[in-house]
This record gives structure tokens, C-alpha cells and sequence, in this order.
């Protein structure tokens, strides 16, 4: 299989390039950690971000530089709404934040074969996660999109004993890529 290489350099830091790649069975483990770093994210098990790794590597996207994992999103297409690109998670590591990166994964995501026939994305984003919202946005605006917030998971959904926020959904979209914009293989490495 041929892995397409592309570099770029964060405009924060020209010294940092990241790769930005499908995550493999191997970062299971090293996904679990960077997502316990990075609160206010909750930690699914270890199994998870392995069943991820294995069967939705294709929307998913794990960024590494010199130091190992920077940043992660999950995501999925779902079974019922095969236009739509949903995002279960985005984590940044501290040491990469301010780098553009979380938009830059969202970005490689969209480029992918699989997306190929996507023209939303959705994600649910809790009240006190302003960088989420403030991303989200900026992929709309940057899409030349909409980004519209609805009612989606209401804090009582996670149980009465649950200190758990309320999870509105964002819906990005409708947007068209051109067939340009996605690599040639579902497994392309991309360097930034």
C-alpha cells in the first residue's frame, strides 16, 4: 500500500511537525492516556479506543511529533445518515495546543476516501467546553457552512447520580468537497 506523505509546519511553531495518520491497534493505550489528560473528555476504557483503532481507524485520526501522541478524533459515520460525519471525541495534548492542530485533524478527516460522500458533520459539545464550540464554529466558517446547535442529550439522559452536562448537538453543513480534496488511500499519513 502506498502511504501519501505531506508536511506542514505549525504557523505557533515552525519547529513542530506534526503526522497526522489512522490509528492502529498499537495506540490503544497511549489514546486511553492522552484522553485521561484531557479533561473535561470522558475517558472511555482502554477496549474503546482499541475497538476504534480496529474497526473505525478510517475516521479517525491520531496526530504525533517527536514526543509521541498530540492530539485523537474518533469519529464514525452513522449507519442511518451515511452523508454525515459524526465526532465522538477531539483531544489535544497540552504541549500542542495553540497550533491549530484539533482543526487541522478535522480537516485530514474530511479528506479521507471514507468522507468522500459526507456533506455534515456532527458532534456533540457540553456547555463549559468553550474550545470545542469556538472549533466547531471555525470548521463552519471555514467550510463556508452553517453551524446550527440543537437540543440533543439532556443531562437527565446520564442518570439521576450523574454530574454530566447536558451534550447539544452541532450540525455542520451542508458542504461539498471536490473529489480533489480526498487522498488517493484510506490509510494516508499526512505530515504538518
Amino acid at each position: 500500500m502506498t502511504t501519501r506523505r505531506h508536511s506542514w509546519q505549525s504557523t505557533a511553531d515552525p519547529d513542530t511537525i506534526f503526522t497526522l495518520r489512522p490509528p492502529n491497534p498499537d495506540d490503544g493505550a497511549s489514546i486511553y492516556e492522552l484522553i485521561q489528560q484531557s479533561p473535561p473528555l470522558d475517558l472511555n476504557s482502554c477496549y474503546a479506543y482499541l475497538l476504534q483503532s480496529l474497526h473505525l481507524a478510517d475516521t479517525c485520526v491520531i496526530a504525533t511529533d517527536t514526543q509521541g501522541p498530540a492530539g485523537y478524533i474518533s469519529g464514525y459515520i452513522p449507519p442511518r445518515q451515511t452523508h454525515t460525519l459524526f465526532i465522538w471525541q477531539v483531544a489535544v495534548a497540552e504541549r500542542a495546543r495553540g497550533h491549530g492542530l484539533a482543526l487541522r485533524m478535522l480537516q485530514h478527516l474530511l479528506q479521507r476516501p471514507a468522507c468522500a460522500h459526507v456533506n455534515h458533520l456532527e458532534a456533540t459539545v457540553s456547555p463549559d467546553n468553550t474550545a470545542s464550540d469556538k472549533l466547531f464554529r471555525r470548521l463552519a466558517r471555514e467550510l463556508d457552512c452553517c453551524c446550527e446547535v440543537h437540543e440533543f442529550l439532556p443531562a437527565s439522559a446520564f442518570g439521576a447520580a450523574s454530574q454530566h452536562e447536558a451534550e447539544p448537538l452541532y450540525r455542520i453543513g451542508p458542504f461539498f468537497l471536490t473529489a480533489t480534496h480526498h487522498q488517493e488511500t484510506p490509510h494516508a499519513s499526512e505530515h504538518l
